[in-house]
Formats: C-alpha cells, structure tokens, sequence
C-alpha cells in the first residue's frame, strides 16, 4: 500500500503539474505577458511545483529531513541523472550570457547553503533571505531582452494558442488540489517505506521524493532533447536548482524554520555544489555539452545513490 501510494503521488504530482503550467501559461498569455515573463516566473516557479507540495508536506508533517533532502536531492537529480541522460541524447549548447548568469548564481545559491545549516536550522529570516534573492534575479533578468531563438523555443514548447479565462483558471485549481493530494500521498508513503526498511528519513527524502517530484523534469527535458530544444531544457533546469533553493527552501522555512542534521548533510550539500560546479567548465569548453560530459554527469549520480544505499 506504500509502494502505491508513491506510485500515485508521483501520478499526481505530474498531472498537477502539467494543469497548473498550462494553465498558468495560457492565462499569462491572455493578460498579454511576454515569453520571457512567463518563463522565468510561471513556468519556471510552475515546473518547480512538485517539490514546493512535497517539501511542504514534509514540513508541516514534521519530517524535515525528507523536506531538506527533497531540495537537495532535486538538484542532484537535475544535474547529475536528468541533464546527463538529456545530453546523452543530443548535445546541449548554451550561450555566453547564460554562462556568464545563470550558471555562477546556480552555484551562490548553492553554497549559501552551508553556513545556513551550521547551526543546524534554516531560519524565517534565512528563508526571507533566499526568497529575497530570488527576486532580485528574476527583477534583474526582466531588464534583459530574450533572443528570437529563446522565443521560438518557448512557443513550440509550449503554444501560442490561448484558452478561455474560466478554462485556464479551472486548470490552475485543479492542478493545485492535484499537488497537494500527490505530495501528501508520496511524502505518507516514503516515509512509511523508509520506516519499514530501517532508510533513514534523510535518504528517502534524497532519493525516492526527490526523484518523484523530478519527475515532470526528466519527462520534459527528454522530450525537448529529442526535439533539440537545448534553450529550454538547459535554462529549465538550471532555473529549476535556482527555483528549488531560493524559492522551495525559502518559503518552507518562512513558514516553519526546517532542522537539519549539519553532520549529516554536509555531503549531500558538497556532491550538489560539486555536480554543479562540474557544468561550468564544461559548458565553456565549446559553450555545449558533449555526450562524453553527459555520461560523466549520469555516472557521478549513480555512484552517489549507490553511496547512499550501501
């Protein structure tokens, strides 16, 4: 009954997701907001959803180390299995505004991390701060203009028709009533796994959640590498790390300060820094990824899991 019940909030959390994107996308569409608006905030805040439900959940459950292990574990998972896989398929080119932005706040964002759980406690006031940054970005990318090619990308992958306002106010609603009942029903049965088998909470939260609620990442991001839309898939999941600790970590902590075990943790934290960092140089080798980088990203996660487990 467990093992279901992950099953159905994976299900769950995917289908939410899905609804309150295309929703959300269609109604900014209807109140005329560009595609850059749109990407950075709803789909990317929208795509990142899963793991807000699930960290939540965890929180209020009082299970904060599935919830920390959930934002953590995400991020591995972008980087090391879901963008490893992706470039596999088909190499994934960047440009130098990207590397020289995105890529180097990724890796602040990351290693804030460190300090905040030295006390073992992320705050109110360090989750105020994270949310805090994250909107100086977001004010500091809107001042910038999108190239033709970010919006040709954004258009195939996501349509340039627009629904009715009801129709896309409908899908919102119901895509959050689906992540809640999907988050509530992965977190319950994670843990109960995690209690029947002896796995600490930590590691649950690591793997099983924090895959799970990655989902809806893995299945896009092989669908827009298959399609060649590098853009979209490169900037989603670097945007999704961003998203996972500056917005995820921040506004759980806001609500109820998340306790961590520093000890613990303190891999977990190095392997998502490291991961990450990995990117940088070789993204700047030939401002893409080759398949070879790909399946060193893929390997380097394996043996982290591996790790965890054994």
């Amino acid at each position: 009954m467990d093992l279901l019940l992950v099953l159905l909030g994976v299900a769950l959390l995917y289908w939410g997701g899905e609804a309150l994107v295309r929703g959300s996308v269609s109604l900014a569409r209807l109140l005329g907001l560009s595609p850059l608006v749109i990407g950075l905030t709803v789909v990317s805040f929208g795509t990142s959803t899963p793991e807000l439900a699930s960290t939540l959940a965890a929180t209020l459950r009082g299970s904060p180390e599935v919830a920390f292990g959930n934002v953590v574990g995400s991020n591995i998972a972008n980087i090391g299995l879901i963008l490893g896989l992706s470039t596999m398929l088909w190499p994934i080119a960047t440009t130098p505004k990207f590397l020289r932005r995105e890529v180097p706040f990724m890796l602040v964002a990351s290693a804030l991390l460190f300090p905040m759980v030295l006390n073992g406690v992320v705050t109110r006031l360090e989750g105020l701060l994270l949310v805090g940054l994250l909107t100086i970005f977001l004010l500091y990318l809107l001042r910038t203009s999108p190239g033709p090619e970010t919006i040709e990308e954004f258009d195939d992958a996501f349509g340039e028709g627009r629904s009715s306002t009801a129709k896309s106010l409908l899908l919102i609603a119901g895509g959050i009533i689906l992540l809640v009942l999907g988050a509530r029903a992965l977190v319950t049965g994670g843990i109960n796994i995690a209690r029947v088998l002896g796995i600490s909470e930590r590691v649950i939260g690591l793997t099983m959640v924090a895959l799970g609620t990655s989902l809806p990442e893995l299945a896009s991001s092989i669908a827009a590498a298959r399609n060649r839309e590098t853009g979209i898939l490169l900037g989603n999941l670097i945007g999704s790390n961003i998203f996972n600790v500056l917005a995820i970590l921040g506004t759980t902590a806001m609500i109820r300060p998340v306790h961590v075990d520093p000890q613990g943790v303190w891999l977990d934290l190095a392997v998502m820094l490291g991961v990450s960092a990995l990117v940088w140089p070789f993204l700047a080798t030939k401002l893409e990824l080759e398949r070879w980088e790909g399946f060193v990203l893929l390997t380097l996660y394996g043996f982290y899991i591996f790790y965890l487990f054994v």
